[in-house]
């Protein structure tokens, strides 16, 4: 494989969220040559099981780390590494605030251990999330904060906020509203009614959008590895692949200091 220049390196959360959020343009790059970098912000310590899911004396941290460990080697990764910091839980907990939570990090401090690894890596493209986290997420607004100034700290030329299209969203449950409703899938909250998604950006915010469908099957497969939080039963995998790879078969992002009007359908440009 001829190995393409540029490495790509995506800044998440928790374990998982490098699936949901980027599976398919970090499996393209990836099998285009290119090196890949996933950077977790914490270990996903208070993500929820259920009762009797995790072995005698095993601990959630541990089943998550080994879990982005199985993704990454899925997805095509070929470094990851965790910053430290405790998960902060969903907005509104008292975890939040706790000591050692991202939430609570001092971004200069988180930034330059996140600059350190781009220097390392001579990072040609950092992936965040857009500023608002994608939903609102605590840890993931902190990444989106803490990721930017790494980019500043670091000279990292190019810096994409990952984030979803509300729009596009907003048609396809319009378009599939009856094969939604005869699934039987579960959907979350923030994308049940197509009048008031709750995630993402409006699509004239996108500057870029990937086709990363031929990589459906590498992204569902990473995100099987996360079984802790991602169930056969969550929607995510409860639909049947073809549907999956349409409904999740598109990656959305906002380029930093794009031009006005850039319209773009790649994170690298054309070698």
């Amino acid at each position: 494989m001829r190995v393409m220049n540029g490495t790509l390196v995506c800044f998440h959360a928790h374990p998982d969220d490098e699936a949901i959020a980027t599976g398919g343009v970090i499996a393209q790059a990836a099998a285009s040559g290119r090196r890949v970098v996933l950077v977790l912000a914490t270990r996903g310590e208070l993500g929820e099981v259920p009762d009797g899911f995790l072995d005698s004396g095993e601990t959630l941290t541990s089943r998550r780390v080994g879990e982005v460990a199985r993704a990454a080697e899925v997805l095509g990764i070929a470094r990851f590494e965790f910053l430290g910091y405790h998960d902060s839980g969903m907005a509104g907990l008292p975890e939040n605030d706790a000591p050692g939570s991202f939430w609570s990090a001092d971004v200069e401090e988180a930034a330059e251990r996140l600059a350190t690894i781009l220097r390392d890596e001579d990072a040609q493209v950092l992936v965040v999330y857009d500023e608002n986290g994608g939903y609102g997420h605590p840890d993931h607004i902190q990444v989106h904060r803490v990721g930017v100034r790494a980019a500043e700290l670091a000279g990292t030329p190019r810096v994409y906020e990952a984030t979803m299209n509300a729009d596009a969203i907003a048609r396809m449950m319009r378009e599939r509203a009856d094969d939604l409703a005869a699934s039987g899938i579960e959907l979350p909250d923030e994308v049940t009614d197509p009048e008031d998604i709750k995630i993402g950006v409006p699509e004239a915010m996108i500057t870029t959008t990937v086709d990363v469908r031929e990589f459906a099957g590498v992204k569902r497969a990473a995100l099987a590895e996360h079984a802790s939080q991602v169930s056969d039963a969550h929607f995510f995998l409860a639909m049947p692949p073809e549907v999956f790879r349409e409904a999740f078969g598109m990656e959305w992002f906002i380029r930093r200091d794009a031009p006005p009007g850039l319209r773009e359908s790649s994170l690298f440009d054309p070698e």
